[in-house]
């Protein structure tokens, strides 16, 4: 079929089912929702079989619904109708939860049902549901939709509308959630209300509330134990960019505030009123079951075997955007790590995102702060090339890049660095930097990614600049393995399968050949002038006489309003459709 995607960006939940169309054979293109005439546009040039919307925040013209078949996936179950679906589940606490693929009419989210899919709501933030349980649904309900068209056209089915009274339809017409549902009562509210306002506020729009006496928005909310003798909304200590808030019954760690134009660590946007707080690290060795959610960003843990241990390393930064000084503390978990007695190491990432690359946030933070963009951004890409290189020079013992969430532009390649590449089925892959205003990358990619799928395919995949879902990246030898059809799954087999490489008879001539490859493609062509090529044509975007990467990140950050569609994305833009 000829399906056009119409969005308001191009959102993880867009690529996912972007992936999954692609890979059934569907001719796609795609159109950011801009205004009615730029839709219209598009359908007039594409002319689609129908129009699939995964991610709007404005209705679709009734000149394009009325001609078109237009679905729409809407993150609620059937029956559910508003803006802010996925925040009331959240917040009231709901076990169970879905997503709806119903059809454009003039009510919205009012017209009928072509399908749907259900999942159990886990105790997460609304971002973490969209990229794992949202997603899964909604490629399975969009199939399930899509299945049907044939039926439809010729008649042999009608989607159905529900139907008032219907006891199987559980869902009601919900409001936009104001702040006003969403605010704090620090001093009459437990941890558990406030830990799922938070989380149903978390990527947007957070959290209202105030820190210094400084009205600021809240996100990025993680448990804690109780604070004996603190006063509940008691600021009481620093750690990772968080600051810890003791509540009535506990205490929650506080990552990141919006405090003027954009998301930043909590110390960051407020520096100087964190900085008498104490400090409280947490310790990077922590049990097997202990502090999976706890905040802290990195966290390393064992599993024994009697021919040796496989070490875990997890580095949670929020959203996967990695800074200056989150590089430099994960480059010295990793000389911790190295120097444990294990076979293995699994460098797992994050629990949602494995990594995304530099911190695009920070570096605008230090151009608004009255620093140098440019400096900032120098610092941070050798900062993850340094973390890169320490992935690479760990050569006395096998590693695992464990891909439990997305990957994309530098954090990919950050990937490759490993001996071997693992990720779950609903992993989507970025491999590319050019989106962000022709930025030529690092990451020591020039030398990864070709060392994997060959000079030929590596241009490709550059510049073709498309997400890959995991199977189809396994498929192009850009990773080693895809399993799992949900994140636990992966993780215990990963855990399985990294213990039976640890004991696996072949192990140590396995360890012997990672080393003379190593050695001999240092002898071809050493690791310092791969960087020092890339890191040439990195000065040149940042110190250079074209301001196209900082136009892009600004707008990135500032989440300015789309006012084009990428033409890799516009497939009906190319040449007259």
């Amino acid at each position: 079929m000829k399906i056009l995607i119409l969005t308001h960006s191009f959102n993880s939940l867009a690529q996912r089912l972007f992936e999954a169309l692609s890979v059934r054979g569907h001719t796609l293109s795609v159109e950011f929702d801009i205004a009615d005439a730029v839709t219209a546009e598009a359908v007039a040039l594409f002319r689609p079989d129908l129009l699939l919307a995964p991610f709007l925040k404005r209705a679709i013209p009734a000149a394009v619904w009325s001609r078109l078949p237009c679905l729409i996936v809407h993150p609620g179950i059937v029956g559910d109708r508003g803006p802010s679906a996925l925040d009331w589940a959240i917040q009231r606490g709901e076990a169970e939860w879905g997503v709806t693929v119903l059809q454009a009419e003039g009510e919205l989210d009012a017209g009928p049902v072509w399908a749907s899919a259900g999942f159990a709501l886990r105790a997460a933030t609304k971002s973490s549901l969209y990229r794992h349980e949202v997603g899964t649904a909604a490629v399975a309900a969009v199939l399930a939709a899509l299945a049907r068209f044939d039926d439809w056209q010729a008649g042999r089915w009608q989607p159905r509308r529900p139907r008032a009274g219907d006891p199987t339809v559980r869902g009601r017409l919900q409001p936009a959630m104001r702040q006003a549902e969403r605010r704090i009562d620090w001093a009459a509210d437990d941890t558990a209300t406030i830990l799922r306002r938070l989380r149903a506020a978390d990527g947007f729009p957070g959290v209202a509330d105030s820190l210094f006496g400084v009205p600021c928005r809240l996100f990025d909310a993680h448990p804690a134990p109780a604070e004996p003798g603190a006063a509940a909304g008691q600021l009481l200590a620093r750690r990772d960019g968080a600051v810890l808030r003791a509540t009535r019954d506990g205490a929650i760690w506080i990552g990141h505030v919006k405090r003027g134009d954009f998301k930043l660590p909590a110390t960051v946007a407020f520096a100087a009123e964190t900085a008498a707080l104490p400090e409280r690290p947490a310790p990077l060795l922590r049990g097997n079951d202990d502090g999976a959610n706890d905040g802290a960003e990195l966290r390393y843990r064992e599993l024994a075997t009697a021919q040796g241990a496989v070490g875990f390393l997890s580095f949670d930064f929020y959203n996967g955007a990695m800074s200056t000084a989150q590089c430099r503390r994960l480059v010295a978990a990793i000389a911790v790590a190295r120097a444990r007695p294990t076979r293995v190491l699994v460098l797992e990432g994050g629990a949602d995102v494995w990594s995304n690359g530099i911190h695009l946030h920070r570096i605008e933070a230090a151009q608004l702060a009255g620093g140098s963009a440019a400096d900032e951004s120098w610092a941070n890409i050798n900062a993850i090339n340094d973390v890169c290189l320490a992935i690479l020079q760990t050569t006395d013992r096998l590693t695992i890049a464990a891909l439990r969430g997305n990957a994309g532009a530098g954090g990919c390649f950050l990937a490759l660095a490993a001996d071997q590449v693992w990720a779950y089925e609903g992993v989507i892959l970025n491999p590319h930097y050019r989106n962000m205003g022709n930025l030529y990358g690092s990451e020591y990619w020039t030398y990864l990614l070709p060392r994997r799928v060959g000079p030929a395919a590596a241009a490709a995949i550059m510049a073709a600049r498309l997400p890959l879902g995991a199977p189809r990246a396994q498929q192009a030898g850009l990773i080693d393995a895809c399993f799992g059809a949900d994140r636990p799954a992966f993780e215990a087999e990963v855990a399985r399968r990294a213990i039976a490489l640890a004991t696996a008879a072949d192990y140590a001539d396995r360890l012997a050949a990672k080393q003379a490859r190593r050695a001999a493609d240092e002898a071809i062509k050493p690791l310092a002038a791969y960087r020092d090529e890339e890191l040439a044509r990195m000065h040149r975007n940042f110190y250079g006489f074209d301001p196209s990467y900082h136009g892009a990140r600004y707008h990135f950050v500032m989440k300015s309003p789309q006012s084009w569609t990428p033409r890799h994305l516009a497939r009906h833009r190319h040449g007259g459709g």
